[in-house]
């Protein structure tokens, strides 16, 4: 068997399990603790999704520019690429794998949540104009401020995906599933971070609209 049929059956199979899981996932209420938060980091996909089809499909696109340059005799090139596939794959087994246990955490974390959430109402309530006070008093030259730290912030987690997915291509088996858990870890504090810049993006814009 070839590399290339070899990544399409693997393709094939990752793809069942991807539909399977983003059909669970979407029937898990403690999936909105997770979802609007990219599963992997731009620097190892260009498609940006809480859902593993679209990246599926993404590898899948690799796949064929693959069989294209391997046909084309195109050797160095398809080298490179066939490295990013594996990477990408290597990401996807992981995360579908650790899937389960991740939506275990967000439940305990959901139904904790919930269970608080009566109770911290009314103090939520007598801490808004406060907050609200705040948000006003917060100067655009701060905000800008607060989001150059993110974006600086984003960038080292950015670096330290890339390290490590580095590593992991040359490292030893044995050592592959530690890097997979950090690379993961690293995916939810970039997502965490992303969204923490799209919040501070719309006080900007609400401060500049005063």
């Amino acid at each position: 068997m070839n590399s290339i049929e070899r990544l399409s059956l693997l393709l094939k199979t990752l793809d069942v399990k991807a539909k399977q899981t983003d059909a669970r996932n979407s029937k898990v209420k403690a999936h909105r603790l997770l979802e609007n938060n990219n599963l992997f980091s731009a620097t190892l996909f260009s498609s940006q999704s809480d859902q593993f089809q679209p990246y599926i499909r993404e590898v899948q696109r690799r796949v064929a520019e693959f069989s294209r340059l391997v046909n084309a005799n195109q050797i160095e090139l398809s080298k490179v690429l066939l490295l990013q596939i594996e990477q990408q794959i290597a990401a996807i087994s992981t995360a579908l794998k650790a899937n389960e246990v991740m939506h275990q955490a967000a439940e305990l974390s959901f139904d904790a949540n919930n269970k608080v959430r009566i109770k911290k109402a009314k103090i939520k309530q007598a801490h808004k104009y406060q907050e609200l006070t705040k948000k006003v008093m917060l100067s655009s030259h701060q905000l800008y401020q607060k989001l150059a730290e993110h974006h600086e912030f984003e960038r080292r987690l950015m670096d330290m995906v890339a390290e490590r997915e580095l590593s992991r291509a040359t490292c030893k088996s044995e050592q592959s599933a530690k890097l997979s858990t950090e690379v993961l870890a690293l995916h939810q504090r970039l997502g965490r971070c992303r969204k923490a810049i799209s919040t501070i993006e719309r006080d900007i814009e609400l401060a500049e609209k005063r």
